[in-house]
């Protein structure tokens, strides 16, 4: 997603969010990730957009950090955020915002860059969220012809192409499913590699460069996302956020 684009939905929540929320004298705000900083630019977006709306940090608003650099800790770190209390919670990536939903049925939860809301069973309906989560969410599934049809223009000779996921992002596997069924309809043979975290990522390129891939998509994740400099773009040709 473009900057200006993550800048105006966050806006947008954030002048939804409940009035009672809003009269307080200080919004306290947490912020739940598999991965990054605060320094990190979506976060950037968000607060520049809160600072428009009026909060100014260290006075009318408390943004409570939390990153789990994995997803191991994220239910532990979604219980701290419902325990302080936060009055909503803004997360990135689908194991963030199921550690929240998961923590909490009350406090708000917004869906900052999520896949697959419906299909991973945060929502059941996208014109009128359930519950207490709302926000953006990625329809990614229907993007896997196009993402192969591009490699295979780019590589006419591929016949195995990569795909780098992490089992714990359960979006991840709604969008494999699409690759695979997209991939026997150009006749190619699809090569999994798993990482979970910043220090498995190697190992699992490797590993397709063993298997004889020409080409990887590298399936949306806070922690790919975090490390996207370290992955590399000669390997995330195809890769996308979520």
């Amino acid at each position: 997603m473009r900057r200006r684009e993550f800048i105006t939905l966050l806006g947008g929540v954030a002048a939804a969010w409940p009035l009672a929320a809003r009269a307080q004298q200080t919004a306290r705000v947490g912020i739940l990730t598999s991965g990054g900083e605060l320094t990190n630019p979506l976060f950037d977006a968000f607060r520049q957009e809160m600072r428009r709306l009026g909060y100014v940090e260290g006075r009318t608003l408390v943004l409570d950090f939390r990153s789990a650099a994995g997803t191991d800790r994220l239910p532990e770190l979604a219980a701290e955020l419902v325990r302080l209390p936060v009055d909503v919670i803004v997360v990135e990536g689908t194991p963030a915002a199921r550690a929240a939903k998961e923590a909490t049925s009350s406090i708000p939860i917004v869906m900052g860059t999520v896949a697959e809301a419906v299909e991973t069973g945060l929502v059941t309906n996208l014109a009128r969220p359930d519950g207490n989560i709302t926000g953006f969410t990625g329809l990614s599934p229907e993007l896997g012809t196009k993402r192969l049809g591009l490699l295979k223009e780019a590589f006419p000779n591929m016949k195995r192409v990569g795909v780098l996921l992490n089992p714990r992002n359960p979006a991840n596997a709604v969008q494999l499913a699409s690759i695979k069924q997209a991939a026997a309809t150009l006749d190619l043979l699809v090569e999994v590699a798993e990482a979970e975290r910043r220090d498995a990522i190697s190992a699992a390129l490797d590993q397709l460069s063993e298997r004889g891939v020409s080409a990887a998509v590298v399936l949306g994740d806070s922690v790919y996302f975090n490390e996207h400099k370290f992955i590399g773009y000669g390997e995330a040709i195809a890769g996308h956020l979520s």
